[in-house]
């Protein structure tokens, strides 16, 4: 007979690793912990099982085992005792993340700190910026200064990275230049820039308390019907001097992943967000799914074109990495 024998390379498990073409690692991995003021808290999060909000003084016990998994890069985000109509917590020097960073330094200086720049958390209104009381919209151009107040705040305090997630316009240049000034210019920018407005958010709201008190975020994060609107935010990050490019959510937007891979060099990191977690978890711990989906769905970002992942299932799977199970 005459015809291809694809099956050849497939015939055995070490065949099918000496061919496999894209690969998971322990380093590809961002871990979210949310870090809240009250003390002597770890309390899960209902909608994300295995997620905790996480007090300062029992986090060195959470970093302790982040770092003997091999996990090399946490991203933080706060919950603080008390919010204002302009966020003043997240531009606040012994603010929550800022002392979050301090002390992952002082117990684990090598492991990377990535701060969430954002005032979404701060706000007792939820949103991402200053209101506009005309509009009742946030006004993006009186909200810059205090993200740029937030990112130096945070480098100030250690961070490795600035994590921006606003989706302000002109937010990357107004960061960028505000951290040059003073004497950051080391710090990397990871935009989240190309950021949907998405209903797969609402768990991390819950772990985050950063639920809008009125209206949502449509007018400053993206469409999710709009493809090519990536692209023109991708190119404005990389004028502006973004470091790397953050595509969020991950699953129901691989061939934005994509996009972004062919068109830029920079690194890109695929946010597996909250909704995405929870309805995996679900679905393992209903029996609907084997946990080998977690792999998959880690390998499908890969695949299609990530660099990084940040995700809540970064401990797992660590656990299976160590197993010899990817």
């Amino acid at each position: 007979m005459n015809f291809d024998r694809h099956r050849r390379l497939r015939r055995t498990a070490n065949m099918r690793d000496m061919v496999r073409e894209t690969h998971l690692h322990k380093e590809d991995l961002i871990y979210p912990i949310f870090v809240v003021e009250k003390d002597d808290v770890r309390k899960e999060v209902p909608s994300m099982k295995g997620v905790h909000q996480i007090s300062l003084n029992l986090l060195k016990e959470e970093l302790d085992e982040v770092a003997a998994l091999g996990i090399k890069s946490v991203i933080f985000f706060g919950v603080p005792n008390e919010k204002d109509e302009v966020g003043s917590g997240a531009y606040h020097d012994h603010g929550i993340v800022q002392e979050a960073c301090r002390l992952s330094k002082a117990h684990h200086p090598d492991l990377l700190v990535i701060l969430d720049t954002c005032l979404c958390e701060y706000t007792d209104h939820g949103h991402c910026g200053l209101i506009d009381p005309d509009t009742e919209d946030v006004d993006n151009d009186s909200t810059l200064p205090l993200l740029v107040r937030t990112a130096v705040s945070q480098a100030r305090a250690g961070a490795d990275i600035i994590a921006p997630s606003n989706m302000m316009d002109g937010f990357v240049t107004e960061i960028r230049r505000g951290l040059d000034e003073n004497g950051f210019r080391h710090i990397p920018i990871m935009s989240y820039g190309i950021k949907y407005a998405s209903k797969f958010y609402g768990p991390f709201r819950d772990a985050a308390e950063s639920t809008p008190s009125f209206g949502d975020r449509r007018t400053y994060q993206m469409d999710p019907a709009n493809r090519l609107e990536a692209l023109r935010e991708l190119e404005s990050d990389e004028i502006e001097g973004a470091d790397m490019m953050i595509v969020k959510p991950a699953l129901s937007y691989l061939d934005i992943i994509r996009d972004v891979r062919n068109h830029s060099d920079l690194p890109v990191v695929a946010y597996n967000v909250s909704g995405e977690y929870a309805m995996t978890r679900t679905a393992i711990d209903m029996g609907l799914v084997d946990e080998e989906v977690i792999i998959e769905q880690m390998v499908s970002m890969k695949r299609a074109g990530a660099d990084l992942i940040i995700t809540y299932f970064a401990k797992d799977i660590c656990k299976k990495i160590d197993r010899g199970e990817v």
